[in-house]
């Protein structure tokens, strides 16, 4: 017998050499193995049909030095030993038997692990890959799920949203009229407080502005403007760090800003009556009512100015009006609210008390008609994060439910394919381990025993993943962080973070390691013992199902990733009605004091590398004005429904920087004084007010009445995920941006040249510009996020999937390493016994993606639907994705393959 010190005997039958001592073992060896069967805890007796299999074993060998005879003698007494002890276990057995059945099944565990290096590192490898992703992902979606669930009162906050349905097309829209809050409270005791914000752009101070202390000269540039009434402080409970909240907001011109800002401008300071001034207007100056705590990161309210809303009216009569809709309403109910039929009295008594009346005065066509199709819902804000994707607003914070759903389907993959690597590593393996599970059973271990001890395999693997899974997702979070645009931190001293991975080590590798556990256990030692059981390892239908469902997975998302790449591409290449290549934005003009702005302009138009220069702050890009008007033609406002046009305010280089196409007509001439009263209209607008010679025809938006000199081709304004609308251009002045049209590909002499003449007219002031290109393709930034996140997940599955194909080609070409010997020596090729060993594995890919395809075309036909203008989905996107998997398959599967193909057949051969 060998010297090793063997604990036990069940430690002994797991050395890989036991098999080959028994059969040649002496007289005095076989007694010695008699003695460790002996003093086994065998709770099983012998069955005559087990020692007739041992007889056959040691038969074969033709021991010389042990006669038959005393064979049978020595097993006849150890059969009636065993029965004589009728189940009786020694007694070290009996008081400690799980300490040290589990300290037993950790040995075996890690004395498994050191043998198979390759499979165990690919198991790992490949759960620790998987669950890294997992764990990202989890921190993704917590940190989603986490938005605005931390307000006092945050179950009874609502915003108001309006829904119409357009012949079956619902949109849905939070701009409401300035005097639908105080109705609400008038006329719902169910409503305890409203509130207002304006975050609307077109308004003065909200969006972006350049701030100045008083005392100071210099502007610098901030975002994250916009109204409020003083109740929104109250709504949402709103911390301050300076000042009285139920009285910040409370005066006209007051402001309240955060503590980020007020640490900027006022460090370690209470600045609560210090003066503000916007855009270098000295004339109206704002009083810092209070100092509010930082939104945390996981807050939809992403603002550092609060402007007040007290005594503000944007224009004569625009408080009492329900005509203009601009504002975002906010409700606090009172506790105990029935949502449900509050929401449908609401949107009844709303729509029948005020907007219809309201569309009857001003003499709407069809007023009753329209309501009909309109309604109010009630959205709790702790679902505008994640539930406003189909809702217009002003919010840029926005995320999207589909998208965590989508997430945690692609981790759910991911972790699925690592465990059937683990599956079928588990059970390709089975035909090593079915000797000791026979030997086992034969000497009398319990079926649940042989099943705790591969389940202690498989929670090894997991927990050596999981540690691995940790420091691979910290090393990756930075990357992870920017394919998401995201903020994680790894929660390392979090208090929930180590039991979460301790429970996820649990059930992860239970999850993983129960059925190969019950498969392994469930062999009979009369099958294994004969040699029957590795005739069928290589065809198990489970395994080649799990392989398919791998590579289905993989296919699934490089077909996914291909669309969604050909969809941006698509997106940013589509001729869309204007050129947004070299040209300029510069941003902050408005602060240029008196007419100086036209006067920069001048300047400007004289430098070489300028080719057109317009001043406006609406352009085909997002995060500029947009102004909503009601447009009909002239003397039929009572007979007519209106068209809904984007009215413009534009100067006469717009057309021609932002290199539109004139269709009909001429552009403005600021040489024509009866210009002023002149619009521009796009094809959409005139085909909608059904003009077919628009030159000439005189229009009106209820407020004046304008003369059609032009009309554009159509442009895109806003996403493509919209189609494009009505578009009407008036001559004037929009201060804020101007636009300069390249005059060559020297743009950094441009902007040299403009930071020069930029200085001379705004010392104080630094020159903020950005290139139209990059903000058009800002405007598809979640589309190229998308692209890049499945471009990683896609990578990441195949080679998951790729390393459970390595192992399982290496193993099969292990299997049949004599009939590849036995084929070679016959004469056959390199080229095709690869062959032979890589098609089986090809079927599997194949059926794949067939699987795949129709799945994953479904998929993105759904998603392109969101688009008004998109690409096709073709074949060779199928095909792509297709020939790529199947390289790749080839390339993992033909190394194995080849290495087989050319070992010495000598080697293998030599023991038979």
């Amino acid at each position: 017998m060998r010297k090793t010190n063997y604990a036990r005997v069940e430690d002994l039958l797991m050395d890989e050499g036991f098999i080959r001592w028994f059969r040649r073992s002496d007289e005095k060896e076989f007694l010695e193995w008699q003695q460790w069967i002996e003093a086994s805890p065998a709770h099983k007796r012998l069955t005559d049909e087990a020692v007739q299999l041992l007889l056959q074993m040691i038969q074969r060998e033709k021991i010389p030095d042990v006669s038959e005879q005393h064979i049978t003698d020595s097993f006849n007494r150890l059969l009636k030993r065993i029965d004589s002890q009728k189940k009786i276990e020694p007694p070290i057995f009996t008081n400690h038997k799980k300490p040290v059945m589990l300290k037993n099944y950790f040995k075996i565990a890690i004395r498994q692990l050191r043998k198979q290096k390759m499979y165990a590192a690919i198991k790992i490898g490949g759960f620790a890959l998987s669950l890294a992703a997992c764990l990202l992902i989890a921190l993704f979606i917590k940190d989603e799920l986490s938005y605005d669930k931390t307000y006092p009162d945050g179950n009874r906050m609502y915003r108001i949203i309006g829904v119409y349905n357009d012949n079956g097309k619902i949109i849905k829209g939070t701009s409401m009229p300035p005097p639908l809050p105080k109705a609400m409270q008038k006329d719902f005791p169910e409503v305890e407080n409203t509130a207002r914000l304006m975050a609307f752009p077109l308004f003065y101070g909200a969006g972006s502005n350049y701030v100045t202390p008083a005392g100071q000269e210099k502007n610098i540039y901030e975002d994250g403007f916009t109204y409020v009434d003083q109740s929104f402080l109250d709504i949402f409970h709103i911390p301050m760090v300076y000042g009285d909240r139920k009285k910040a907001l409370a005066e006209p011109n007051t402001i309240v800003i955060s503590k980020r800002i007020a640490d900027k401008y006022f460090p370690s300071q209470d600045c609560v009556g210090k003066i503000l001034f916007l855009n270098n207007d000295r004339k109206r100056q704002f009083k810092i009512g209070g100092v509010m705590q930082d939104f945390p990161a996981t807050s939809y309210l992403k603002y550092d100015f609060f402007l007040t809303l007290t005594g503000v009216e944007f224009w004569q009569g625009e408080q009492a009006g329900w005509g203009s809709q601009n504002y975002e309403t906010y409700l606090l109910v009172r506790p105990g609210t029935n949502m449900k039929a509050f929401q449908q009295k609401m949107s009844a008594d709303i729509i029948n008390n005020y907007v219809l009346p309201e569309m009857v005065r001003n003499g709407t066509k069809d007023a009753e008609s329209i309501v009909k199709k309109a309604s109010f819902e009630l959205q709790p804000v702790s679902d505008i994060h994640l539930k406003s994707f189909d809702i217009y607003d002003y919010q840029k914070s926005h995320s999207d439910m589909r998208f965590v759903w989508l997430f945690g389907a692609i981790a759910c993959f991911i972790l699925i394919i690592a465990c059937i690597n683990f599956i079928n590593l588990s059970t390709a393996k089975s035909a090593n381990r079915a000797k000791e599970v026979g030997l086992r059973k034969v000497i009398g271990s319990f079926r649940s025993s042989l099943i705790k001890q591969f389940l202690t395999e498989s929670l090894l693997y997991s927990f050596l993943s999981f540690v691995l899974a940790v420091i691979i997702a910290w090393l990756m979070l930075p990357l992870f962080n920017t394919l998401a645009n995201k903020s994680l931190n790894m929660p390392l001293t979090e208090w929930w973070f180590v039991p979460v991975i301790i429970a996820g080590t649990f059930v992860v590798g239970f999850l993983a390691g129960i059925y190969p556990s019950y498969y392994l256990s469930a062999f009979k030692p009369i099958s294994v013992l004969k040699g029957n059981l590795s005739r069928g390892t290589r065809n198990s239908l489970l395994r080649n199902g799990l392989v398919v469902f791998q590579f289905a997975t993989s296919v699934m998302l490089i077909i996914a990733t291909i669309v969604i790449y050909s969809q941006t591409k698509f997106m940013l290449n589509r001729e869309v009605g204007f050129d947004k290549d070299q040209v300029l934005i510069i941003e902050g003009t408005h602060t240029l004091p008196g007419d100086n702005i036209k006067s920069f302009k001048q300047e400007l138009l004289r430098l070489p590398q300028v080719k057109s220069v317009s001043i406006s702050d609406y352009l085909p890009i997002a995060n500029t004005k947009r102004n909503g008007n009601t447009f009909y033609n002239e003397g039929k406002t009572k007979e007519e429904i209106g068209t809904d046009t984007q009215f413009w305010i534009v100067d006469d280089g717009y057309v021609k920087t932002m290199g539109m196409k004139m269709v009909v007509g001429r552009n403005f001439s600021s040489e024509m004084l009866s210009d002023s009263q002149a619009v521009v209209i796009n094809q959409k607008m005139a085909d909608q007010l059904h003009l077919k010679d628009p030159v000439g025809k005189i229009i009106t938006n209820g407020y004046g009445h304008y003369n059609i000199v032009g009309v554009v081709a159509d442009f895109n304004y806003e996403s493509m995920r919209d189609n494009i609308g009505a578009v009407c251009l008036k001559l004037g002045i929009s201060s804020s941006m101007m636009t300069v049209k390249a005059n060559g590909a020297d743009m950094k002499g441009l902007i040299s040249s403009l930071g020069v003449v930029w200085k001379k007219f705004a010392p104080t002031q630094p020159l903020r510009y950005e290139f139209m290109d990059e903000s058009f393709a800002n405007m598809y930034a979640d589309v190229q996020r998308m692209t890049n996140i499945f471009t990683s997940f896609a990578v990441l599955a195949i080679i998951i999937a790729c390393l459970g194909l390595f192992a399982l080609s290496a193993f099969m070409a292990e299997q049949r390493n004599k009939e590849i010997s036995i084929r070679k020596v016959l004469g056959a090729s390199v080229s095709g016994i690869t062959a032979m060993l890589s098609k089986d594995f090809v079927k599997l890919v194949l059926i794949s993606i067939v699987i795949a395809s129709p799945i994953a075309w479904w998929a993105m036909t759904k998603w392109l639907q969101d688009f008004q203008y998109r690409t096709p989905i073709t074949w060779w996107m199928f095909g792509s994705a297709a020939l790529l998997v199947i390289l790749i398959a080839l390339m993992t599967i033909s190394f194995q393959a080849i290495k087989a193909a050319i070992a010495n057949p000598a080697k293998t051969l030599r023991s038979e």
